[in-house]
């Protein structure tokens, strides 16, 4: 930058140079004074100097230096004539004979005027070793008579200027200021100083204010291009998209506000029974709230891409830029930098090109495998009013979930296909009405329409996976990364506003099971659930261990049996008795029942008989789901 700097400042004290070459002004008393000292030479010379002077001010040169020629050789020791002449060859390129002029003018009468010109004739002579003596010679002539005229002190500081005397250019500069504020060539030169402070806009303002004092247009679009308003161009940059980054910043922060504000008030309409519970608008307010909050994080994800990357690029090249200004620059942290930088911004774009595919889970129980399960599935839909599910997928673990497939308009207008997902594993000793109270519960995810929505936050949490994912891969999961901090910061919003979302789901899907069905049904069926949860994981593991030591075929997993109660009894209690945090999808299960304690219905019919019962063959089934975990042990 300081070179920068400093050629814009040479370059334009050299434009001004030319500036003051080719309008000078005449301050007609001290011409007049000038021509009654030649009138006391010699009359006759009068007028042809005057014409020689107005000849040079219309740059005619060659009028002018016959015209002086002719006052010179008959007045050799007029030194108006002498330095008028020297630097009027100078401007011609003989810059011998208009030094030797000059200097003649000088031994003549050491003047302002006399060493001045002398001064001006060393700086067009482009003789680098007179600059320091051209400078004396101006000092010199700014303590004598005249010496603070406003050519001579703006040719003292363009001199200062090119032998980098900045000092000595600020001071003068300010002189210029306080005795010629309204001058031309002193808003041109504050312009340079002002803008070897980087001041470009006051920069600016100044050359806008010589254009207004005669400086033609020009040259003030050549002067601003020279680097001014580059400079502003890139203050300008920082300062938009300083703004930007504050108001996303801003805008963060209000994403996690409002979804706090939603949690908690969500919280206390639950707590205050204040909910709104009706078929027509479950949740009321807070529920379409909630789904606006969750298109509008989810958009807002997208928009933070571009930031995040210019970001990325900035802080890359503001880092390697400090290198260069402290004079080193190590190029293996330069090249990790590059590196990363690159990485990071190819994996944020591959991370919303690459599609992941999908694949549903489980298998398909077909209707002629469990004719009587899907019976019981639609008995629950006939109930509840709404229609049934079309198909159930069976994996061989603990899943009971519901989903919908179709097209977005399918979803929207209630078409799409509607598949429960049952696992194996919690199937077993499960009693038929605690199951229909726990189907019930699914199928209120249906008539709220959870399962017609969810897009926008599914596919926001895929592209957030897929890029920490890939940036961990690339081993650039690391405390620099503004990339990294920004996907576990945005992460973090999300994830509080989409689970404040699911919370309010799943109260709403509890109060429909509690009303269809009752209230200890449902709290039967869910603490089955989690038991089994924690009853198959244990025998599971405990049988897969052995028969991997022993190498040995894995028996049969859900007829397992063991001497674990008391420990499945502890876990089941702490589990359920948990405390509800905001990074929890489901309220803890003992909130859960409180939520619906006190609801009543006309529909509890006590029915003990195993769901296992409505399978064709149970104990093919279970031995199939066997073989598939065993399918997924790795025994070597």
């Amino acid at each position: 930058m300081k070179k920068v700097k400093l050629s814009l400042i040479i370059i334009l004290s050299i434009i001004c140079t030319q500036l003051q070459a080719q309008a000078p002004t005449r301050d007609r008393q001290k011409e007049e004074k000038i021509e009654k000292q030649l009138e006391a030479i010699d009359p006759s010379l009068v007028q042809i100097f005057k014409e020689a002077t107005v000849a040079m001010d219309k740059q005619n040169y060659k009028l002018a230096d016959s015209l002086y020629s002719i006052v010179y050789s008959k007045a050799p020791n007029f030194d108006p004539v002498l330095r008028r002449h020297g630097s009027l060859q100078s401007s011609l390129g003989n810059t011998k004979e208009g030094i030797d002029l000059c200097k003649k003018a000088v031994e003549i009468n050491r003047s302002a005027y006399n060493l001045t010109s002398l001064a001006e004739g060393y700086l067009i002579s482009k003789d680098t070793t007179k600059l320091y003596e051209a400078q004396q010679l101006f000092k010199e002539a700014t303590k004598l008579p005249n010496g603070e005229d406003v050519d001579i002190l703006a040719g003292y500081v363009q001199i200062s200027l090119q032998v980098n005397d900045i000092t000595t250019a600020k001071e003068v500069v300010e002189k210029l200021k306080a005795k010629y504020p309204n001058e031309m060539l002193t808003h041109y030169y504050s312009s340079i100083m002002l803008a070897y402070g980087e001041q470009w806009r006051e920069a600016k303002k100044e050359i806008l204010k010589a254009q207004e004092k005669g400086l033609p247009q020009e040259e003030v679009d050549r002067i601003l291009n020279l680097g001014i308003n580059n400079e502003i161009l890139k203050m300008n940059a920082v300062i938009y998209f300083g703004v930007i980054v504050a108001v996303w910043a801003f805008g963060l922060l209000l994403l996690f506000l409002v979804g706090k504000f939603f949690s908690n008030v969500t919280l206390k309409a639950i707590e205050n029974n204040q909910l709104e519970t009706s078929s027509v608008k479950p949740g009321g307010w807070l529920r379409s709230g909630y789904k606006t909050l969750i298109n509008v994080g989810g958009f807002y994800y997208y928009i933070s891409l571009p930031i995040i990357l210019v970001l990325v690029i900035g802080l890359t090249v503001g880092i390697i830029y400090l290198f260069l200004l402290a004079g080193t620059i190590p190029i293996k942290l330069v090249a990790i930098l590059v590196i990363g930088a690159v990485v990071t911004i190819y994996n944020m774009i591959r991370s919303l090109l690459l599609k992941v595919d999908y694949t549903d889970p489980g298998r398909e129980l077909k209707r002629d495998e469990a004719p009587n399960l899907y019976n019981l599935t639609d008995e629950v839909a006939q109930i509840m009013g709404t229609r049934p599910i079309e198909e159930i997928r069976i994996t061989p673990l603990n899943d009971l979930a519901v989903y919908e497939k179709g097209t977005r308009r399918e979803k929207m207008n209630d078409r799409g296909k509607r598949i429960l997902i049952l696992g194996t594993a919690v199937l077993k000793d499960f009693k038929k009405g605690d199951f229909k109270a726990v189907l019930a519960h699914e199928y209120g995810h249906f008539t709220h329409r959870d399962t017609a929505g969810g897009e926008v936050a599914f596919r926001v949490q895929n592209d957030i996976t897929k890029y920490f994912i890939a940036l961990h891969n690339a081993q650039q999961n690391t405390i620099w990364n503004v990339a990294f901090h920004f996907l576990r910061l945005y992460n973090f919003i999300f994830q509080r506003i989409s689970c404040g979302a699911t919370r309010l789901q799943e109260v709403l899907a509890d109060r429909v099971a509690a009303e269809t069905f009752g209230t200890p049904s449902f709290v039967n069926g869910l603490t089955h659930v989690i038991k089994r949860q924690i009853e198959f994981g244990k025998y599971a593991n405990v049988e897969i261990e052995e028969a991997v030591e022993l190498k040995r075929p894995i028996n049969n997993l859900y007829e397992l049996k063991g001497n674990h109660s008391a420990t499945i009894e502890e876990e089941l209690h702490k589990l359920i008795n948990s405390v509800t945090t905001e990074d929890d999808t489901h309220p803890s299960p003992a909130d859960r029942f409180r939520y619906i304690d006190g609801i009543k219905t006309a529909n509890i019919l006590e029915d003990d008989s195993l769901v296992k019962d409505l399978f064709q063959d149970w104990s093919g089934l279970t031995d199939e789901m066997t073989k598939t975990i065993e399918a997924r042990i790795d025994r070597n």
